[in-house]
């Protein structure tokens, strides 16, 4: 499994962004798939997760600002991210996890920063 996300940037606080990772290779092998964040200096964090069937899972520091989705069909899952703050400023890391055994697999990082 392959993971290729895009749509980090800067942004100022308060402001919107939409990142996207779409997979490739054996899809068929992935339940759920998520963003995880690794800012300077700290352990990389769960953002938010989905499962296939739609369940999701967000980290205290984002609900309610953060919406994580996910399109089964074209194996892709977005993080639609509002309200930004600093302290969202992170590399963010797409995830998947296999069906059968719970191999990760990651993309690369795409940064996301934030100005106050």
């Amino acid at each position: 499994v392959q993971l290729q996300a895009c749509g980090g940037g800067l942004v100022q606080a308060g402001g919107s962004l939409r990142l996207s990772c779409a997979a490739s290779g054996s899809t068929f092998s992935i339940n759920v798939m998520g963003w995880y964040r690794q800012a300077p200096g700290k352990q990389r964090e769960l953002v938010a997760t989905i499962s296939y069937g739609g369940s999701t899972n967000y980290a205290d520091s984002v609900k309610g600002r953060f919406t994580i989705s996910r399109d089964n069909a074209k194996d892709t899952v977005y993080l639609q991210m509002n309200s930004l703050k600093p302290e969202d400023t992170a590399v963010y890391y797409c995830n998947a996890e296999a069906r059968l055994d719970g191999t990760h697999y990651w993309g690369k990082g795409t940064q996301v920063t934030v100005s106050s």
